[in-house]
């Protein structure tokens, strides 16, 4: 179905940390009398912008904080790219009037950061409208916002506009018509314009595929709850919604693209809006480049590795699959992660690594439903906007017994994998960075607007990376093969979207030389080429930019650098794209800390 580039690229973060749209101003209002004032009116400004924007996707607004959403639904209407596009102008104008009367420069900063964005907005809509289908997972997002409103943290009187949603989608309250007959209408209206891009075949046959396991899993979602009388419209949802995805099998699987290549510009519009710079071919160079030298420090650890386990083969491949087969299930699971994610706590502390958050870190098994939506661990994060108290959740996939009882071998089971893993999506990673932000008062621009894969990501593998010293050896081994991964896929995604490698021949790369098993390189190679083209290289672009700005800083400061105060600065500037906050880190840490120092 129709819906901006921006809810698209939101849709895919939703699937990766569940973070959604951008939210309203009220995220320091809680705390009003402890936040700057700047970062008040800043907001105030944001709050216009957010919530001109927030009727279009108003389950994701809520989800993240904007007020009076809850009870509202997609936006599937008549001319929906000229409104969007409209309320993009209209923002523009309001910004630009205001950041020429701003004599504020952080609040002036904010702004330009707002107006980039909305910018944005309009140059990926208009390029999506003129050039693509606009093929959706509905049933995913629905299943994806209700999640959401309905998750354990969120109060039962919110919740209850669930009840509200369901009759909305189902064209039983006044005024609506069924949501898949809107999306019918819509795929059918655009389907008649020659030329556009049609959805991979792939990707509708992998929707196809989930679409049961997601709306049995709506019936757990509302049976988790204290709700009632949903019952029958519930039912009405899942059948409209079984019907729905039986059209599109007939309908626009047939009409599919046997390809997942995109057109060059296309693939580089998406790089940037995941805040990717470089060209496609500077990021195959670099990634290649990192790649050999990740494998190499592989190959030198892999014999420490082996002595100490006992192992008889030094090939960091084989002590790989050997660690893999020490699986944990069960309850035990998540009894080892929480042990973990202790231990790295101790780490930080001692090691003097960052300024440790007051609550411990949370982490939780997903549901069967979670999992078919997002098989991969994430950190799930509650709204941004007007939390009262609710904390980010590190989720693990799902792992089911087989029929025979015995349990699947899976790359989040094992103890080795624990502990990059813990420390990309808790502490010192994700989580860590999202408490900062819920808790320290971030300014929305700097939370949401600023917001994208490459800031994010590239935190999460720098904290992997200044934890590993301290991990055991082979945690200090998988650690190196989730880097190894990330160096993979800065080159195999634009390689593989630029047509100048085979699916076939980018998984026999990542089983083999990344040593993943087939379902985690299947998934890899799903995102690269139809789930989330370009996302993926935003880790280790991220995660170079970090390194180079911690490099120049440590370089200048010398003695006078301490990691823990630097990376506590990081992560208090929310998330700036990389050329402000190199800015940031000159003005607010280098500089005081130079003051009336001579150069060296």
């Amino acid at each position: 179905m129709p819906y901006s580039t921006r809810l698209k690229r939101a849709a895919v973060t939703l699937l990766a940390l569940t973070v959604l749209l951008p939210a309203s101003a009220t995220f320091a209002q809680g705390t009003a009398n402890s936040t700057p004032a700047w970062v008040q009116r800043s907001n105030k400004i944001a709050y216009k912008v957010l919530e001109s924007s927030a009727k279009f996707a108003p389950e994701f607004a809520s989800q993240t904080g904007v007020t009076g959403y809850d009870e509202d639904i997609f936006d599937l209407g008549k001319n929906l790219y000229q409104r969007q596009i409209a309320t993009f102008e209209q923002n523009i104008k309001m910004l630009t009037e205001l950041l020429a009367r701003e004599q504020d420069p952080r609040v002036a900063q904010d702004i330009e950061i707002m107006l980039k964005a909305t910018r944005d907005d309009i140059e990926s809509t208009r390029i999506e409208y003129e050039r693509v289908l606009p093929y959706g997972n509905l049933t995913g997002l629905v299943f994806a916002g209700f999640r959401g409103l309905l998750d354990k943290q969120v109060p039962l009187e919110r919740q209850q506009a669930a009840l509200v949603r369901l009759k909305k989608y189902t064209g039983q309250a006044p005024g609506y018509q069924p949501l898949t007959d809107l999306a019918r209408i819509r795929l059918t209206e655009r389907a008649q314009v020659p030329g556009l891009i049609k959805p991979f075949v792939g990707e509708v046959k992998q929707d196809l595929e989930r679409a049961p396991i997601l709306l049995e899993g709506l019936k757990g979602l509302f049976a988790a709850t204290e709700l009632t009388g949903y019952e029958q419209d519930l039912a009405l949802l899942i059948k409209q919604f079984t019907a729905y995805n039986t059209w599109v099998k007939e309908t626009i699987l047939p009409d599919t693209r046997a390809s997942a290549v995109l057109p060059r510009e296309l693939y580089e519009l998406q790089l940037k809006h995941y805040g990717v710079d470089d060209s496609p071919e500077q990021l195959i160079r670099t990634g290649q480049v990192a790649f050999m030298n990740i494998r190499n420090e592989m190959i030198a650890l892999a014999p420490l590795v082996a002595k100490q386990k006992g192992y008889t083969s030094t090939d960091y491949r084989e002590i790989i699959r050997l660690l893999k087969k020490e699986q944990i299930h069960g309850d035990k699971l998540l009894a080892a992660y929480r042990d973990v994610m202790t231990s790295l706590d101790g780490i930080i502390r001692r090691e003097n690594l960052v300024s440790l958050p007051a609550e411990p870190a949370r982490v939780r098994m997903a549901s069967a439903a979670e999992t078919a939506q997002q098989p991969a661990a994430h950190l799930n994060v509650p709204r941004l906007v007007g939390n009262t108290g609710e904390f980010p959740e590190f989720i693990v996939p799902d792992i089911q017994q087989n029929k025979d009882g015995s349990w699947p071998q899976s790359d989040y089971a094992y103890p080795a994998m624990m502990w990059t893993l813990a420390a990309h999506e808790a502490r010192p990673g994700h989580e860590m960075q999202f408490t900062t932000m819920l808790r320290g008062g971030v300014s929305t621009a700097r939370a949401v607007f600023a917001f994208n894969s490459a800031n994010v990501e590239g935190w999460a593998l720098y904290a992997e990376a200044i934890a590993k010293p301290y991990m055991p050896l082979e945690g200090q081994l998988i650690s190196l093969q989730d880097r190894l991964l990330r160096a993979a896929r800065i080159w195999l995604d634009p390689m593989l979207n630029l047509g100048l490698i085979s699916a076939d021949k980018a998984k026999r790369v990542l089983m083999d030389d990344v040593v993943q098993d087939d379902l985690s390189a299947q998934t890899e190679v799903d995102r690269y080429t139809f789930r989330s083209p370009a996302q993926a290289t935003a880790y280790y672009y991220g995660y170079e930019n970090l390194l180079a700005l911690r490099a120049s800083t440590e370089l200048k400061l010398r003695d006078k650098f301490n990691q823990r105060e630097y990376h506590d600065f990081l992560l208090a500037q929310g998330l700036l794209p990389p050329d402000i906050l190199r800015k940031a880190v000159a003005e607010g840490f280098i500089a005081p800390r130079l003051a009336n120092v001579p150069e060296k």
